[in-house]
């Protein structure tokens, strides 16, 4: 599986690099990062594989056949910009790829309260299939740490990729 992971924004980076983390070695990773996000990664990690102003990477070709595409955080600009055909960096560009190619496009979107103008480019976006899934505690996991909350909305990313994985326990199990 290929898997183009893009963090757009630095408010919710950490759980982006946590997400990273708990992906199997078995899965090619591509990941791309916004300028915003970098301020927050260069201090935490050293992890970046392309450069989001490089429209020409592998990344945003329909040729290069990626299974699905997550982008986690999903900053109301980058969400913006995909619901009305921007692809101005490689994450939009990437995005608006997935979308053409019918493809698995999950965005993470972080913002809250959501106003008319954001509802109405999710509800955009979902008509287009994309996976609208803001990062919304399930407490029927019975989390008891920051890091139980973490595992709980990775494994639903994951779930939604078709990612095999044990990080929460299952409801009625």
């Amino acid at each position: 599986m290929k898997l183009i992971i893009a963090i757009s924004g630095a408010s919710g980076a950490s759980l982006a690099l946590k997400f990273i983390k708990y992906i199997p070695k078995t899965i090619e990773k591509h990941i791309v990062v916004s300028d915003s996000a970098k301020v927050v990664l260069e201090k935490e990690e050293g992890l970046f594989q392309y450069d989001n102003e490089d429209i020409s990477a592998p990344i945003s070709s329909g040729s290069f056949r990626a299974d699905a595409m997550i982008i986690l955080p999903c900053s109301i600009n980058t969400l913006s910009k995909i619901s009305v055909g921007i692809a101005d960096n490689l994450i939009t560009r990437s995005a608006s790829v997935m979308i053409k190619e019918k493809k698995k496009l999950i965005l993470g979107v972080r913002e809250m309260p959501l106003s008319s103008i954001i509802l109405e480019n999710m509800l955009k976006l979902s008509q287009n299939n994309c996976i609208i899934a803001p990062p919304i505690i399930g407490y029927y996991s019975n989390p008891k740490t920051i890091d139980d909350l973490e595992k709980f909305l990775i494994g639903k990313y994951f779930d939604m990729i078709g990612i095999d994985h044990n990080l929460f326990k299952r409801w009625g199990t």
